[in-house]
C-alpha cells in the first residue's frame, strides 16, 4: 500500500499431434464461473517457465486490491491483488478455481522489519524509513545485492501459483531515501525487477514511476496507479492504454463522482479504497 505489485517430457510427433488436438477440444469446452462477469483481461495463459505465454490483462478489466485482512474471495470481479507474503498457495487456488488470476504483491523498494526475509538485507543497504512503520527504502544501486533477494521473493510468487506480480516502491528516486538516487538508476532497477518476474513466467504491473512510463511501458505488463486523479496525473497513463495494456488505478480521497468520468474516458479500470486497503472497494 502506498501513496505520494522442466525438462519437457519425451514424447513422440504423435503424442504431441493428438495431445494438442485434445487441448483444443477441451479449450472449447471451458466454462467461465457465473460469479466473475468479467473476462476481458485473459490474454495468454499463466505458465511458471519463462516460454510459457504470460497472462496479460486489458482495458476494461475490474480488479480487486486487498492487503489487509483475511482475504475475502467472493468479489466478483476477475483479478485480485494480494499480498505474496501473508497468503498462502490455497488462497490462490482457491481464486483460481472461481476463475481469477491473482497477483502478487511485493514491496521491491524498501525493506520490511516484518517480513521473514528481513536479515536477507545488510543494513548499508537500508536509508531513511518511507514513512510507514516498520520500512526503510534500498539502495537500488545495489543491483547485484538485491538481485538474489528479490528473485526469491519472485520465486515464491510463482510457487503458489500467482499469475503476476506487483512490486511496489518503483519510483524511489523521487522520494528522500537517504541515497542520491538517480532517475537512470531507477530505470535499471525497474528493468531488473520486471526480467525477473518474465523469467518466472508471471507478468508484472509498473507502479505509478509516471515520469518513466515512456522508457518502461514495453517492459511491463500492466500499471497499478495511486491517486493519479486527486494529483492530476491520469493522462500519464496513457501509454499502457495505448499499448492495450490494463492500468488499475484507485484513489484514496478523491470521491468516486470525480474521478469516475476520468477513468472512463481514457479506459483506466479505477475504483475508490481505503488506505488500509481492506475489503471495502467502490468501483465505477
Amino acid at each position: 500500500m502506498r501513496f505520494t505489485t522442466r525438462t519437457p517430457f519425451p514424447l513422440s510427433a504423435l503424442c504431441l499431434l493428438v495431445t494438442g488436438v485434445v487441448a483444443a477440444l477441451l479449450a472449447g469446452c471451458v466454462a467461465v464461473p457465473d460469479r466473475v462477469p468479467d473476462r476481458a483481461g485473459v490474454r495468454g495463459a499463466h505458465g511458471g517457465h519463462p516460454s510459457a505465454a504470460r497472462w496479460q490483462p486489458r482495458p476494461g478489466t475490474a480488479w480487486q486490491w486487498q492487503l489487509s485482512g483475511r482475504v475475502d474471495t467472493g468479489v466478483a470481479v476477475p483479478v485480485y491483488d494480494i499480498d505474496g507474503f501473508t497468503n498462502g498457495a490455497e488462497v490462490v487456488s482457491r481464486l483460481h478455481r472461481s476463475g481469477r488470476k491473482v497477483i502478487c504483491y511485493i514491496n521491491a523498494g524498501a525493506w520490511e522489519s516484518f517480513r521473514p526475509d528481513r536479515a536477507a538485507f545488510p543494513a548499508s543497504a537500508l536509508g531513511r524509513s518511507d514513512g510507514w512503520r516498520g520500512e526503510r527504502w534500498l539502495d537500488i544501486r545495489r543491483r547485484s545485492l538485491l538481485r538474489p533477494i528479490m528473485a526469491a521473493r519472485f520465486d515464491m510468487c510463482r510457487d503458489k501459483g500467482f499469475d503476476a506480480v506487483e512490486p511496489d516502491l518503483a519510483d524511489a528516486y523521487t522520494n528522500d531515501t537517504g541515497f542520491p538516487l538517480t532517475a537512470a538508476d531507477q530505470l535499471a532497477y525497474n528493468r531488473m525487477i520486471a526480467d525477473l518476474v518474465h523469467e518466472r513466467g508471471m507478468a508484472v504491473g509498473l507502479k505509478n514511476d509516471l515520469e518513466q512510463i515512456p522508457e518502461l511501458v514495453g517492459d511491463y505488463d500492466f500499471a497499478v496507479n495511486e491517486q493519479c486523479a486527486e494529483y492530476h496525473e491520469c493522462p500519464s497513463l496513457r501509454p499502457f492504454i495505448e499499448a492495450d495494456k490494463a492500468v488499475f488505478h484507485v484513489e484514496y480521497h478523491v470521491p468516486e463522482s470525480t474521478f469516475c468520468p476520468i477513468a472512463e474516458r481514457l479506459g483506466l479500470d479505477s475504483m475508490r479504497k481505503g488506505l488500509a486497503l481492506g475489503r471495502w472497494r467502490s468501483p465505477c
